[in-house]
């Protein structure tokens, strides 16, 4: 298959996030909903952990049966294994400094005299940019998942851009109905945390759709761009990096939003919620994996 038709399959299977999205602009939604949207979320995200990490171990695991047989090298094993551990501990520890640097960004502009540099104006009265660390939460945190899930669905583009250059033009396709399948479920994944977006003053406060399609360019473009790399060359290491960077920040994300989730008190909504995502994930999975994918 040519490279124009790859990118189109890499179009399609990371264009269906956009069907999420209109999540994140629901009016004001009940408590009890948005702790059922914010758990499923979580479950979605649970999913895409387990998922990710089991494809991140595959090399180092066929490495290691190799060595069993004694047609393999411990070199390759630890090769891989820095690779997956470096993944990980980049993934996670980048985002948790990053936190670190906005709450110390907030913490300072809170603590200036200036109450027109508190409201974002210079003394001059023109306006200042404030950037990331004047956003709410939930944006910092739909901001978050959707660089996960990036990460994720670049791998997912690398290996539909492989089974195209290949000439694998049959599992290329299911690949991006799976995929695609997905993506609409992790466009959700992304807004869930906006539906209960409060403004400075308490009120609901809803995105506007730059902001969103934004979003979801983040969440979703890496995966036509992963299947443009992929049809070029195949690279098992360059595939495990970007899974295990992505399983790293989806698990710090995970964490803030169970933060959220023990706020609300409703221990029965979150396991409703953790449920339906991740059948949610598992029943999209099913599509790729029926394949033989």
């Amino acid at each position: 298959m040519g490279l124009g038709r790859t990118l189109v399959l890499g179009f399609i299977a990371g264009a269906t996030i956009v069907l999420g999205l209109p999540i994140g602009r629901l009016r004001r939604p009940a408590p009890a909903l948005r702790a059922v949207l914010n758990a499923t979320a979580v479950g979605v995200l649970l999913f895409l952990v387990w998922d990710v990490l089991t494809h991140a171990w595959e090399p180092i695991d066929a490495a290691l049966g190799a060595v069993h047989d004694g047609g393999g090298s411990l070199s390759t094993v630890f090769g891989y294994g820095a690779l997956f551990v470096g993944g990980l501990a980049v993934g996670l520890l980048s985002l948790v400094a990053y936190e670190g640097w906005i709450g110390r960004v907030t913490a300072r502009a809170a603590l200036t005299p200036n109450a027109e540099a508190l409201a974002g104006m210079r003394v001059d009265g023109t306006r200042r940019r404030v950037g990331i660390a004047s956003w709410s939460v939930a944006r910092r945190l739909a901001l978050l998942i959707a660089v996960g899930i990036g990460l994720h669905n670049f791998a997912e583009g690398l290996a539909i851009g492989q089974s195209a250059a290949r000439g694998e033009i049959a599992l290329a396709t299911l690949l991006v109905v799976g995929f695609a399948l997905h993506n609409a479920t992790e466009g959700f994944g992304i807004t869930a945390p906006l539906a209960g977006d409060l403004g400075p003053d308490g009120t609901p406060r809803r995105p506007s759709w730059p902001f969103l399609l934004g979003l979801g360019l983040i969440g979703g473009g890496p995966t036509f761009v992963g299947a443009a790399v992929g049809h070029g060359f195949t690279s098992e290491p360059l595939s495990l990096v970007f899974l295990t960077l992505a399983a790293g920040s989806i698990i710090y994300v995970i964490t803030q939003l169970l933060g959220v989730a023990a706020r609300t008190k409703r221990a029965d909504l979150l396991a409703y919620g953790l449920l339906l995502g991740m059948v949610a994930g598992f029943a999209t999975d099913a599509v790729v994996t029926a394949g033989g994918a």
